[in-house]
């Protein structure tokens, strides 16, 4: 199922995330629905928090942009309660955007490389290695379920440059091609 893409201004999009059950009978349908609404959306990742639930879960998907970055060649993964254990490498930079934060991009520099440990799709433990692109992606939906956004890490002078950007967002005054929900009427969930 589709499900509305909570907008910037929601303290939902601020919330530190709890762990999933991994019994949850509800479980495969709501990874099910995240793959549905990133893909509706046309994202390469979506977090938990961003469709209501602050719950520890993430898709990514990075094969549609292989061509330019192979190693997200077979990059396509379900992260349940992930633990980032470490991000290193040289920094680099690259213009990231979010779907909370539609017309909204600006380049953020994050390491090139990144270790993390989480439940697959199939409840599997993995721990794995993850570079460039793959990586980027990873450390961008982890921050969501921190409560972090890709706009923290710009300066404040740059923040001050969106700031009218960032309010129409939150108010709702925008056009996307996917549904969206205005904080106001943004509903926060804990369990599935």
């Amino acid at each position: 199922m589709i499900r509305p893409i909570v907008l910037y201004g929601s303290e939902i999009l601020r919330t530190k995330c709890t762990p999933v059950s991994l019994e949850d009978p509800k479980l495969s349908e709501f990874i099910q629905d995240l793959w549905d609404t990133m893909y509706n959306a046309n994202g390469i990742g979506l977090a938990a928090p961003q469709i209501g639930y602050t719950l520890q879960i993430f898709v990514a998907d990075g094969t549609s942009l292989a061509e330019k970055y192979p190693e997200v060649a077979n990059f396509k993964e379900t992260f349940i309660n992930p633990v980032l254990l470490e991000a290193y490498g040289d920094l680099w930079t690259y213009e990231e955007g979010c779907l909370s934060i539609p017309d909204v991009h600006a380049e953020i520099q994050r390491p090139y490389k990144v270790t993390i440990k989480y439940y697959d799709a199939q409840r599997q433990l993995q721990q794995k290695t993850f570079h460039g692109l793959a990586a980027r992606i990873i450390l961008h939906e982890y921050d969501h379920l921190q409560g972090k956004l890709f706009i923290d890490y710009l300066s404040p002078l740059r923040r001050r440059l969106l700031k009218k950007r960032l309010q129409q967002v939150k108010q709702g005054k925008i056009e996307t091609v996917y549904p969206v929900v205005t904080a106001e009427k943004a509903r926060l969930f804990t369990k599935l």
